[in-house]
């Protein structure tokens, strides 16, 4: 992408990036109100069946002859396991943690990913890499004033949720990097994961008002639609402009936190927020210097 073509979209591509980062924390918010009151299924079953239709739907309007057919049906058996796994885990963070405190750990799953892209996708993990997890580590220590004797339950389980995002992310850049089906790494682990839990459903089921169907169903249009939207960011920008701004989803999660949920985060949540954004914020820009300086050089003109 030229400079002169990324000026003209940069103020475009940061208002779908500020979108995305309200959606995405929107379809959170909802998660934690139906975790303090139903089993994960009760949403992900829903949720799940009704993504990978739209996402069946929009394949189909595209007029695409491939359907849904992939080139890498193991590793997306594998994304789809570890996304119905991960999504559960932070189903139960999001009961267990206020929600600010939940943006810490999702906020390492890049750092994480970035760090085993080399052992897991052959490569290149520059010394960078290792310092901006490191970096990150501090950040989520700084949840834990007292000392690890501070570390609960909630901790546990996001940070397990954090692992499982990372197997998805990894099987999602080894796919895309041998598929170009993008709706296929939509369908099926939605797919998955709205059969799964409604496999289980029978056994957790609750009676829903209404007004609780109705927000599950709300759920799905607003992650559907953040995924869309952030795809129409990463088609504006590079990616190393795009990623750094969606650490704007913290300053949702804290707003949303205090209206809907009454949550006031400590000091260290905003220290440690602080720290991590910093640690990605630099990761990414580390990884953008050889794009840089290749965009640079082909701008100017030859002799």
């Amino acid at each position: 992408m030229s400079a002169g073509v990324l000026r003209s979209a940069l103020p475009l591509g940061v208002a779908m990036v500020a979108l995305y980062t309200l959606l995405i924390s929107s379809a959170d918010a909802i998660t934690k109100l139906f975790a303090h009151g139903y089993a994960a299924p009760q949403l992900f079953a829903l949720s799940g069946l009704m993504v990978a239709g739209l996402a069946y739907g929009a394949n189909r309007r595209g007029g695409t002859r491939r359907g849904m057919r992939t080139h890498c049906p193991r590793a997306m058996a594998l994304r789809v396991a570890a996304t119905v796994a991960g999504s559960v885990a932070f189903y139960y963070a999001f009961r267990l943690l206020p929600f600010a405190e939940v943006f810490l750990f999702i906020a390492l799953i890049p750092l994480v990913t970035a760090l085993l892209s080399g052992p897991v996708l052959g490569e290149a993990v520059r010394p960078q890499a290792w310092a901006a997890l490191g970096l990150g580590a501090v950040g989520v220590m700084c949840l834990f004033p007292a000392g690890l004797s501070d570390i609960g339950l909630g901790h546990l389980v996001a940070l397990a949720a954090v692992l499982l995002g990372c197997v998805s992310m990894m099987a999602s850049r080894y796919i895309g990097l041998r598929d170009d089906n993008i709706l296929a790494q939509v369908f099926y682990p939605n797919l998955g994961l709205g059969l799964v839990m409604a496999a289980a459903l029978p056994f957790v089921w609750q009676p829903m008002g209404f007004g609780d169907l109705a927000l599950a169903m709300l759920y799905a249009g607003v992650l559907f639609g953040a995924r869309w939207v952030l795809v129409a960011a990463f088609r504006m920008m590079p990616a190393y402009v795009v990623t750094p701004l969606m650490n704007l989803q913290f300053v949702w999660m804290v707003l949303l936190g205090a209206v809907a949920f009454g949550e006031m985060p400590a000091l260290t949540v905003y220290i440690g927020a602080a720290i991590i954004m910093v640690a990605g914020g630099w990761l990414i820009w580390d990884q953008s210097l050889p794009q840089r300086r290749a965009a640079q050089a082909s701008a100017v003109p030859a002799e």
